[in-house]
């Protein structure tokens, strides 16, 4: 599916798409293979030994290359499956752990940077807005709803995207998206974009200036609508 999609204007949603049908790893004693590299046999082993779960397979190695009876292993089947739960907890922990750490630091990082434009690609899409990550620094934020175009926005859960019901813009994941930096929060670990969209002409054609109107007049255009919250 990769291959066919890697050269399409939409391969970079597939991808992301796909990557995240995935379910999350998990240690257990029981060998199932491993989809993502179609492999039927397959054990998480790494050397060196940088966490638990490479401890206890290298464990195993080691009694079947000594010749030992695997009956005489030192884990039992049940253990065995006690110790995967505990560490895919411990590991889901430590996870959620340099998650925060690294949202602060990038909190940090962005904290002088508001009022700077940057350019980005949408990494998710929400009833409430949709998620940016810039460009180089990887940085990810939220466009809220309401600072988008003037328009009621509906979620396409199906196309992954915000539909304006008015206008018909839309706002698809995996698609690229000029932002503002506009807040920062350190305490929530958040950073607030609000989209940068292109100039515009007018609706109607520009009136002429004649000789005694002054070069700041009033461009005729139509006021904007309200804005509306979800």
């Amino acid at each position: 599916m990769l291959d066919r999609v890697k050269d399409e204007p939409y391969g970079t949603l597939v991808e992301t798409v796909l990557l995240r049908s995935m379910a999350r790893a998990a240690y257990q004693p029981d060998g199932h293979g491993h989809f993502g590299l179609a492999l039927a046999h397959y054990a998480h082993f790494t050397s060196p030994i940088r966490r638990y779960p490479d401890l206890l397979v290298h464990r195993a190695i080691k009694h079947v290359l000594s010749g030992r009876d695997s009956n005489r292993f030192p884990y039992s089947s049940k253990d065995m499956d006690a110790l995967g739960e505990h560490c895919s907890a411990t590991e889901r922990r430590a996870d959620d752990a340099t998650r925060d750490a690294i949202a602060w630091l990038k909190c940090e990082f962005m904290r002088d940077k508001i009022g700077k434009v940057f350019e980005g690609l949408i990494t998710g899409v929400t009833s409430f807005g949709v998620f940016v990550q810039l460009e180089d620094v990887f940085i990810e934020g939220l466009v809220h709803v309401t600072s988008l175009e003037n328009d009621y926005y509906e979620l396409d859960t199906a196309k992954h995207r915000l539909v304006g019901t008015r206008t018909r813009k839309t706002y698809q994941l995996a698609a690229p998206l000029r932002v503002r930096v506009v807040a920062v929060d350190m305490e929530q670990r958040r950073i607030d974009f609000e989209p940068v969209e292109p100039k515009r002409q007018s609706r109607g054609r520009r009136r002429k200036r004649s000789a005694g109107t002054p070069a700041s007049g009033h461009r005729d255009v139509e006021p904007r609508p309200a804005r509306r919250r979800r």
